[in-house]
């Protein structure tokens, strides 16, 4: 069992904060932060920079001349960022993926193994291996909507705790795993970008469609405090996204997984540690300043 301490800071954690393993609950969020706001109402601007460079640089096989531009700014842009960013950009018209440097690196999960956890509910309902009740529907929304880590709990505790986790591969996340250390938890969990998007590919690949279509719907109906990350690709590109933030062993962590464009062409996985260079609203402003940069006022 945890000790008194360590259960008092699980309890304390936020909604949306993920692992509960902080040392601090993450701040919480009724909006989007300052930094995150000031970003997104200067995408047009990025975007015209980014035309206005010369060449077409080959970053990234497969890729446009516009993006193969967009990727190398987005490159220069996370070497001088705080922390390490692991990205990973899927076109999914013409098959074409960029992966950064740090594409590979476990991360905490925060609270975007929620994502994961919603789809495993909804396809052991779909085979009958569940019964959802109103209750665990609500706290689907919730888990969705705000990144309420009560809910979280809820459903973790009502249907199957840690194994969850054996699951989970069935949906693309092979390399997520329980910290070791701490509790066999939905908020101990590390993971790598990679893990999330092939779980977003699985979501609008995979899940049966009325499924997908709800998925999408919340996806794309956040709220306030997580409409950064992905949702800075902007209103054009009908994005969604899944955001995680809190504060970790070795400090804050900032991550997003989610879609934009026509017919969700573009999936975009965003992964910051921060390594105790930075807090909460430098990571906020890191990984929506590179969805802006690859993803505004793209068709």
């Amino acid at each position: 069992m945890r000790s008194l301490a360590a259960l008092a800071v699980v309890l304390a954690v936020t909604a949306g904060c993920g692992a509960a393993g902080s040392t601090k609950a993450a701040p919480v969020r009724s909006s989007p932060s300052p930094s995150a706001t000031a970003i997104v109402a200067g995408r047009g601007q990025a975007a015209a920079r980014i035309h206005a460079s010369p060449g077409c640089p080959t970053v990234a096989a497969g890729f446009d001349c516009d993006f193969q531009r967009r990727i190398g700014v987005v490159q220069a842009y996370v070497r001088g960022r705080p922390g390490t960013v692991g990205v990973i950009l899927r076109d999914r018209r013409t098959g074409a993926v960029w992966r950064s440097e740090h594409a590979g690196r476990e991360v905490w999960t925060a609270s975007t193994i929620k994502l994961a956890m919603v789809v495993d509910l909804l396809v052991r309902e779909r085979a009958g291996a569940v019964t959802l009740t109103t209750a665990d529907q609500a706290n689907i929304h919730a888990m969705l909507h705000t990144s309420d880590d009560t809910a979280a709990d809820a459903v973790w505790r009502a249907h199957g705790r840690a194994a969850f986790n054996n699951r989970f591969p069935a949906y693309g996340v092979t390399g997520a795993h329980f910290v070791a250390g701490f509790d066999r938890y939905w908020g101990f969990m590390k993971c790598t970008p990679a893990d999330l998007d092939r779980l977003i590919v699985y979501v609008l690949t995979r899940l049966p469609s009325d499924l997908r279509a709800h998925l999408l719907a919340e996806m794309r109906g956040v709220a306030p405090n997580q409409r950064w990350g992905v949702w800075g690709a902007g209103p054009a590109t009908r994005p969604g996204n899944k955001n995680g933030w809190s504060q970790e062993q070795g400090g804050w962590v900032i991550n997003s997984v989610g879609f934009a464009g026509a017919g969700e062409r573009y999936t975009l996985t965003l992964m910051n540690s921060l390594d105790g260079k930075g807090g909460y609203d430098a990571g906020v402003a890191t990984v929506t300043r590179a969805s802006v940069l690859l993803l505004a006022g793209r068709p």
